[in-house]
């Protein structure tokens, strides 16, 4: 096998490895392809020495092609050493990561790009490094720098490459994160008719605040500085696009810049908007009405009004299951506040479908208050524990949605889980916190590689049938590595339930104990077809 090199009539050159054979009817020599290779510019982009990089690939694939035989035998020294800074266990399971990856163009994104750039270092390597290690081994741009060659990739670029990158990064996000999206919806399909919106936020080990990390309301009770961020997640379980806001800005203010941001970019068309009670408020009430969105959210019964209590917690009405839990609706015409033109807060009317639940399963009868009475005495408030577990286990929830079920205006607000979980993840599984960046555009970059692992992981949880955890997916892919034993091969020594199935879902076969050098670099090269 060798490398063939065409020139095609725009005078770019082709690439392809080919093998030469003797066609058994005509008895003349003729050549087949064997590998699609690329055009050598792009390639440039992605490769330090194209040619001399798939040459020696061709060589590698022409020894493996001799070496098929039945059994194989190494020959050890029991006083052989470690070559001293020798990575001799490499990590396979990122190419599932790296299948999603090229299946999202995320590759060719950055390669076209880069087109115009005056840079040597590729984008396109650095931002796969990024996100790899933050799915794989979490931690900080230096250490997935130094450690990168723990993965069979030939990346080939300097620490100081990366940092330079973070700026691209912010610069191409907004444009990346439109592209993901339309990539999703050609390839996977893309469910908005339900989006679902939570903010969360994430903190910095500095004392002091600046002009983006404010001290705010901390999720954790954190009292250092911290950024919010705005999440939309399809009905799919899919996040879509992400916001950064300043530390210190209250959720409920957050709604309306980030949907008004994503909606006519995204063609996301009429959307029913699914949060929690602190999105529940008259602004963003009224700009969903106003820009003709739905939307669903929870509220509390204990701090309503004295007609929702007593509506709430009324018999009449529920239709009760065997299992205790009971549910009910009506539609009434309620009052919000909004601020008008002149910034001033006035009452408006509007029609509203109410559903109150109450789910057994739910109810906490721990609550309790403590008052204090002097500096050294406390007393509980008795009659306040009463009042308030008179509400335990019951809940309300408010929609435009006047002519949906019960049933699809509850399950839709039980998919507010799905959000909440993908908040976990960001903050166990992809440790992305603390953040150790300053720049507001290298925050801007942290977090954007943060959004694509989450987004390749969850679309690996979905394609895998949605039966396994994020965490488990992980670690099965952590553990799919390779140990060199020699003449160029490695030994695999994990295979399992969760291997099987990533495998059927990229098409690789990780059940082979023995493989060459090349081909698993064939592996990593077919998946990103």
């Amino acid at each position: 096998m060798f490398l063939k090199k065409d020139r095609r009539p725009n005078g770019r050159l082709y690439l392809s490895i080919v093998e030469g054979y003797r066609d058994p009817i005509t008895k003349k020599n003729k050549q087949r392809k064997v590998k699609t290779v690329g055009f050598l510019d792009e390639l440039e982009k992605e490769y330090e020495d194209p040619i001399s990089y798939f040459s020696n690939l061709a060589k590698e694939m022409t020894e493996e092609a001799k070496k098929k035989i039945s059994s194989l035998d190494f020959s050890f020294s029991p006083n052989e050493t470690i070559p001293s800074s020798t990575v001799l266990r490499k990590n396979l399971g990122f190419a599932v990561l790296s299948y999603f990856y090229h299946e999202l163009g995320i590759d060719n994104f950055f390669i076209n790009r880069q087109r115009n750039l005056n840079i040597k270092y590729s984008l396109n390597n650095i931002f796969q490094m990024l996100v790899y290690s933050r799915i794989l081994h979490p931690s900080s741009r230096k250490n997935s720098y130094e450690n990168m060659d723990r993965y069979f990739l030939d990346f080939n670029f300097k620490i100081s490459d990366v940092y330079r990158s973070l700026d691209y990064f912010y610069k191409y996000k907004n444009d990346l994160l439109l592209h993901i999206h339309e990539m999703v919806r050609m390839n996977y399909g893309r469910d908005t008719s339900q989006v679902y919106y939570d903010v969360t936020n994430y903190y910095f080990e500095i004392k002091d605040a600046d002009d983006f990390r404010k001290t705010g309301v901390s999720k954790e009770h954190r009292t250092t500085p911290i950024v919010q961020m705005g999440l939309l997640m399809d009905n799919s379980g899919l996040p879509i696009a992400y916001k950064l806001f300043k530390g210190n800005t209250n959720d409920s203010t957050t709604l309306i810049p980030a949907l008004h941001e994503l909606k006519d970019k995204y063609n996301l068309g009429r959307v029913i908007v699914v949060a929690d009670r602190g999105i529940n408020t008259g602004e963003n009430i009224a700009y969903n009405i106003i820009n003709k969105n739905g939307y669903i959210y929870s509220q509390t019964v204990k701090d309503g009004s004295k007609e929702v209590k007593n509506y709430v917690l009324s018999n009449d009405g529920y239709q009760v299951s065997s299992d205790g839990f009971k549910i009910k609706s009506r539609i009434v015409t309620t009052k919000i506040w909004i601020e008008n033109d002149q910034g001033k807060r006035v009452q408006v009317e509007i029609d509203q479908k109410q559903v109150a639940f109450y789910s057994p399963d739910s109810c906490d009868k721990k609550t309790g208050e403590v008052y204090e009475k002097t500096p050294s005495a406390h007393f509980i408030n008795e009659a306040k524990i009463a009042d308030e577990e008179k509400y335990d286990g019951y809940y309300l929830i408010v929609t435009s949605e006047l002519k949906m079920s019960n049933q699809d205006i509850l399950n839709a607000y039980r998919g507010l889980w799905k959000i909440e979980e993908t908040f976990k993840i960001t903050k166990s599984e992809l440790e992305t916190r603390p953040v150790y960046v300053s720049l507001k555009e290298h925050i801007e970059a942290y977090f954007l590689t943060c959004f694509v692992s989450l987004l390749l992981l969850r679309l690996t949880e979905i394609q895998s049938g949605n039966k396994y955890s994020t965490k488990k997916l992980i670690a099965t892919m952590k553990n799919i590595s390779g140990t060199y034993v020699d003449k160029n091969y490695y030994m695999f020594d994990h295979y399992d339930e969760v291997a099987e199935k990533l495998g059927k879902v990229t098409n690789i076969n990780f059940a082979r104990r023995f493989m060459t050098l090349g081909e698993i670099k064939k592996i990593i090269s077919d998946v990103k077809k």
